[in-house]
């Protein structure tokens, strides 16, 4: 079909609905325009004088406000600092590793979540991590587009206590778990109190504070064990709850780190 021949979506909601072409934008972007009955959020997308499109009969001028996600990482992914998140087809990939971010799209949203928000384009796009955790581990990673979790994140990742769950294989050196909880190094610093435990005979319970890449094998390997596994189930006061492993939730307005 001949470009000259479409217009752009947005052009059209502010002729046939009589608004600003600003408006038009947010009432496309805000999920309330269907175009042959489904609904169309890019104000960019063309249309035929021939397509019928209708607006919500709720539709809404109201700001769509910055969310939060909460991600339920798969080992094998890879999550660090700022990354650009986006829907899966704009997948990307850094050393080899998938993204995380790329898990972030309407596909993957927990049918469960309690939010009961609309999964909007919008909620997808521009989304900052600072809860970084290595590619073969797994667990809660957060997302944002709030300014000020995201400043919070930033300025106190190193003072929300992380817990992970970390499956091991081999045999604990005598007074092993001690150490574990004090009096070991890692990389040339001694490391402070750490709350550790044996959750069954193949998983420690670790919570600690300002965690360092490599800092959990090492002081595993330190008393005789190795990691097989690491899974973050709390970050703060948010834990990763029954979030199934490849999904996301929104932060819900009560829930505090």
């Amino acid at each position: 079909m001949d470009k000259n021949d479409t217009e752009r979506l947005s052009k059209r909601v502010a002729q046939q609905f009589g608004c600003s072409r600003g408006e038009a934008e947010q009432y496309i972007e805000g999920g309330w325009v269907s175009v042959d009955g489904r609904v169309v959020e890019l104000p960019g997308a063309r249309v035929t004088p021939r397509q019928p499109v209708t607006l919500a009969p709720d539709a809404s001028l109201l700001e769509i406000t910055p969310v939060t996600l909460l991600l339920h990482k798969p080992a094998g992914y890879e999550a660090g600092l700022a990354v650009p998140a986006g829907a899966a087809a704009h997948a990307s990939r850094s050393q080899g590793a998938p993204q995380a971010a790329t898990l972030l799209s309407a596909a993957s949203h927990w049918p469960e979540d309690g939010n009961r928000q609309r999964v909007l384009l919008r909620h997808l796009r521009n989304l900052e991590c600072f809860t970084p955790l290595p590619t073969e581990a797994s667990g809660l990673v957060v997302y944002t587009q709030d300014k000020r979790i995201a400043r919070k994140l930033r300025e106190d990742i190193e003072t929300l206590e992380q817990e992970c769950i970390v499956e091991v294989a081999g045999q604990i050196a005598e007074g092993g778990l001690q150490k574990l909880c004090h009096g070991l190094s890692f990389n040339g610093r001694p490391l402070p109190p750490i709350k550790v435990s044996w959750q069954n005979e193949t998983r420690l319970r670790f919570a600690l504070k300002g965690i360092r890449p490599g800092q959990i094998p090492a002081m595993c390997a330190a008393v005789g064990l190795r990691v097989q596994a690491i899974k973050r189930i709390r970050i703060g006061r948010l834990p990763l709850a029954k979030l199934p492993e490849g999904q996301w939730r929104y932060l819900q307005g009560w829930e505090r780190f």
